[in-house]
């Protein structure tokens, strides 16, 4: 069974739905013993880094997260879940998680796309990912598999934790982490038959394990 974490960052009925269409078990908890023992965990979110860490070390589901990271337990980020990996986010100047080393930046007006015009902010529509490093997630997918993003900050890892990148207004950082510990800034539970895949391999991936 995945647990999908609820922090009250919403989304988390989009990855239920996605789950329960592919036939995966799962449930949307908060509870740290049904997380301990789930075979792997979603890290979902849609909105801020400061409520979404506010609301984490409030209920102390941030030493929760981080205690199942340090055990091995599976875990995959999604969006705002991507970015409060990291140590920092300059959203709402919010101190983050620290799983994995890096920040989170702001997509700026000053950059264009590949016509000279300045980008829209936030980023939102579908992108590829062009993989950097081997990663089970996309096993299967097409590189030239699109992805749905909306997000106006992106993450800034540490360079060994970069897996793919994703062009707009510059190559940005789109997926990163190391095998068993992902993170994604884009949604697979909206992007179709690829993120549908993606979520089944991430399941699969958890069963093995």
């Amino acid at each position: 069974m995945l647990a999908i974490l609820d922090y009250k960052a919403g989304n988390q009925t989009s990855v239920l739905r996605a789950l329960t269409h592919l036939g995966i078990p799962c449930r949307i908890t908060a509870d740290p013993s049904i997380l301990a023992d789930a075979s792997g965990i979603i890290f979902p979110g849609v909105g801020a880094a400061g409520q979404a860490m506010l609301e984490l070390t409030s209920t102390g589901l941030d030493a929760v997260l981080t205690g199942q990271v340090a055990a091995g337990k599976p875990l995959l980020g999604i969006c705002v879940g991507c970015q409060i990996l990291l140590d920092y986010s300059a959203e709402n100047d919010t101190t983050a998680l620290g799983i994995v080393p890096g920040q989170c930046a702001m997509f700026t007006p000053a950059l264009t796309d590949e016509d000279g015009i300045p980008i829209r902010i936030p980023h939102m529509g579908w992108n590829q990912v062009a993989l950097k490093a081997p990663c089970e997630l996309f096993d299967g997918i097409a590189p030239e598999a699109e992805f749905y993003f909306v997000h106006s900050y992106y993450p800034v890892p540490a360079d060994e934790y970069v897996l793919g990148t994703t062009v707009y207004g510059l190559p940005f950082c789109s997926v990163h982490g190391r095998k068993g510990l992902w993170a994604v800034q884009f949604h697979p539970e909206k992007s179709g038959r690829p993120g549908l895949s993606l979520l089944r391999n991430f399941a699969a991936y958890c069963q093995e394990a």
